[in-house]
């Protein structure tokens, strides 16, 4: 059973920012998104202030956020990356067999990685993270490269907000050229 404590603030900046961003969203009525919370059970709360200090989780998460963009279903997952390798154990099997359910069910998986020395915001969208997993998985690196990410899907970095509907976009747009 696993257990938390302060790592789960691990990442905190980054869906700050993605909060403020579908926030903004659905102000502007582009999408509906909601945080989805992990379920813990705390085991141990300080009196005083009523903070969880100690707590196991419940299941094992799935994804980050779920909602809908202009009708279109998306699940997707925010994950921050210190290097220029982004290691696949970031990612768990359950996370991908549920992103993969998710397409197969007409929906839109992707991750939004932040990297964090550079500044940059990826969307690596779900067949392109696939590709990687599914190359882990027949022997090949348990890891990709910065370089081998795509040009076309980095995010501007020029404000308070990531502009992920701009990858999703571009992601729906490659979607139809292959149909």
């Amino acid at each position: 059973m696993a257990t938390w404590n302060s790592r789960g603030l691990r990442g905190s900046a980054l869906e700050e920012i993605i909060n403020c961003t579908i926030s903004k969203y659905r102000e502007d009525g582009l999408a509906l998104i909601q945080k989805i919370p992990t379920p813990i059970t705390p085991i141990r709360i300080e009196k005083e202030t009523r903070h969880i200090t100690l707590a196991y989780f419940d299941q094992k998460s799935t994804v980050d956020y779920l909602g809908a963009v202009q009708g279109i279903p998306v699940c997707f997952d925010a994950k921050e990356c210190a290097e220029d390798t982004f290691p696949l154990q970031n990612l768990h099997e359950h996370q991908v067999a549920f992103m993969r359910d998710f397409e197969k069910q007409g929906g839109i998986s992707f991750l939004i990685i932040f990297f964090t020395a550079r500044l940059e915001y990826y969307y690596l969208s779900y067949k392109e993270m696939n590709f990687f997993w599914e190359r882990m998985l027949g022997g090949g690196r348990k890891s990709f490269l910065y370089e081998e990410l795509v040009p076309g899907h980095f995010l501007d970095n020029t404000g308070s907000l990531i502009p992920i509907l701009k990858g999703f976009q571009i992601d729906l747009d490659e979607r139809e050229e292959k149909e």
